[in-house]
């Protein structure tokens, strides 16, 4: 019989034990307080996770992770910086380690963008401040061996998503989106005229606002090269007034009129450098132009994006009288 009470009493403890365990390791930690970033180094021993939290205010004390891995063992624990921002329970924050669950800012670069537009994207996500990114992107050092006539990384920040740490720094940044570009201009197969083709590309890429066009505003500005005649693009005069730090949302008189390298209404043939980064399909465009005697094109009225294509002067202008008459009729 005092072996039964014994028997019965031990159970109890134990039952009531493990429901006190579960309690704990189940239930959120109420004395968290605001954010915090905890950076897990590769190799760390669950002795050190745990001391590392605790420290943190993420866990209690380090034993209620210690306790929580026991329960739970099995699951790699995987290294990286991870952000607690609310309360968790020891197994919740031992699963987001399971889980690999890091920290990463999300920078988005669409086709096109500029590294001025770049230098604003990494600043409103919290980086680093613009003038930064832009003192490293205006450095051609990462991309000289392929292209020694760069005069900046303009052309070679590839667009992509990019999943950044803390510690990313504007360097950092540059040699991914570079490395980035050199693997899609890789696959390209090609070992010659990187310059002139990201340059041209850039181009296309400003002016096309429709996919299936970018071939045949490629053969315009081919045409117009192999004659000498000016590429008369705006991209290009709007990119000498960002560079000069003049650009106001609109392109004035004055700009048309600058002597900037980068003013193709000034000079003939292409620019100094890309205007922006483009697309690996702008750049296909470059190297498979479409076959056309056109030297001039504007945008149609509506809204479509299309482009009419012309291949002398007056019917130019009389597309651009259509386009400019419907605009004023919209407005």
């Amino acid at each position: 019989m005092r072996l039964a009470r014994t028997i019965g009493t031990l159970l109890l403890l134990a039952i009531l034990a493990g429901g006190f365990l579960t309690f704990r390791l189940s239930r959120p930690y109420q004395g968290f307080q605001g954010q915090t970033f905890v950076d897990i180094p590769r190799g760390a021993s669950t002795a050190t996770m745990a001391g590392m939290l605790a420290r943190a205010g993420v866990v209690r004390s380090r034993w209620d992770f210690l306790l929580a891995r026991l329960v739970k063992r099995g699951r790699v624990l995987q290294a990286g910086e991870y952000r607690f921002d609310h309360p968790a329970s020891p197994v919740a924050v031992l699963g987001r380690i399971a889980r690999g669950d890091i920290f990463y800012y999300a920078l988005v670069i669409p086709e096109g963008q500029n590294m001025f537009d770049i230098a604003a994207a990494v600043e409103d996500l919290g980086l680093f401040k613009a003038s930064r990114f832009l003192a490293a992107a205006r450095n051609p050092a990462l991309i000289r061996d392929l292209d020694p006539l760069a005069p900046s990384l303009e052309g070679y920040l590839f667009p992509d998503t990019y999943k950044l740490s803390r510690h990313t720094t504007p360097e950092g940044l540059c040699r991914l989106m570079t490395a980035k570009f050199r693997a899609e201009w890789g696959s390209l197969h090609r070992n010659t005229g990187v310059h002139s083709t990201v340059t041209l590309a850039s181009l296309v890429e400003k002016e096309s606002k429709l996919a299936e066009e970018r071939p045949k505003i490629a053969a315009v500005f081919e045409n117009r090269l192999r004659i000498g005649m000016k590429l008369d693009c705006d991209s290009t005069t709007i990119y000498a007034a960002l560079l000069d730090g003049r650009y106001r949302g609109v392109i004035h008189r004055s700009d048309l009129d600058s002597d900037h390298p980068y003013n193709t209404y000034r000079h003939a043939g292409l620019p100094p450098g890309p205007i922006a980064n483009p697309s690996l399909a702008s750049i296909r465009a470059v190297d498979a132009p479409e076959h056309t005697d056109a030297l001039y094109f504007v945008l149609r009225p509506g809204d479509s994006g299309a482009h009419e294509f012309s291949s002398n002067i007056a019917a130019h202008q009389a597309a651009a009288d259509r386009f400019r008459r419907a605009r004023k009729r919209k407005k």
